[in-house]
Parts: C-alpha cells; sequence; structure tokens
C-alpha cells in the first residue's frame, strides 16, 4: 500500500466512528511518497481518551512502521493499555513490540488503528 493511500485509510476510518470526537488529528507526508506521520487525540462518549503517534516509511513498495504508541486511558487519567515498540524490554518475546496493562507488560504484535479502536470497543460496551 502507498503512504498516502494508508493515511487516507486511517483518516477516514477515524472519521467512520461518530461515537468520537477528534481532539487533534495531524496528518503530515513528511516527505511525498515516501515517509509520513500520523498522530490524534480521540475523545469517547464515556471521556475515555486515545492518544496515538504513527511514524510510516516507504521502503520500496512496502509501508512499514517504524515507530508508534497507542496510548488509551480512562477519564481519571489511568492506563487501559498502551501498544507501543520502545525499545525498553528486552525481556519481552516480541521485542520492541509490546503492551502494557495496569498491572504488567505483555508480549504483542504491532496493532493497526483498526484493532486498537475495536479493542477500545470491548472496554466501552462491555
Amino acid at each position: 500500500m502507498q503512504l498516502k493511500q494508508y493515511l487516507i485509510q486511517l483518516e477516514t476510518l477515524i472519521d467512520s466512528h461518530q461515537e468520537i470526537q477528534v481532539e487533534s488529528l495531524h496528518i503530515h507526508e513528511v516527505i511525498p511518497n515516501q515517509s509520513g506521520l500520523i498522530e490524534g487525540r480521540l475523545r469517547f462518549w464515556n471521556h475515555s481518551l486515545l492518544q496515538f503517534i504513527e511514524v510510516l516509511v516507504t521502503s520500496g513498495v512496502t509501508l512499514v512502521k517504524t515507530d508508534y504508541a497507542y496510548h488509551y486511558q480512562d477519564s481519571s487519567d489511568n492506563l487501559i493499555f498502551r501498544y507501543d515498540n520502545a525499545p525498553h524490554h528486552p525481556e519481552i518475546s516480541t521485542h520492541p513490540h509490546h503492551k502494557h496493562i495496569p498491572t504488567d507488560i505483555i508480549a504483542a504484535n504491532p496493532p493497526h488503528l483498526q484493532r486498537v479502536l475495536q479493542e477500545i470497543d470491548t472496554h466501552l460496551y462491555k
């Protein structure tokens, strides 16, 4: 997938969730068709918040997410979960990819924003 298509896809995904209040959404092609950045703050009906960032680079015909973080917290700013690829947990089998939950740090593959929003739905609509 090309960078511009991916960025449009993410924007469309966010826009399709009408219950989300977009506090901020910045989509940048840093180098046209080569690298990009998307970052946002999405507020949900229960006042929980998703803050996220993705750094993307085109490598040949492949789009690579080089850095990411998806931080979801409740209305009192307590962590519900965070996915990221900061290289500070080498003991995790999926290093550098991992997931923070309130009581632990666990192995996790890099998620797509759509999967993160689906996981948030499971918290919102138990």
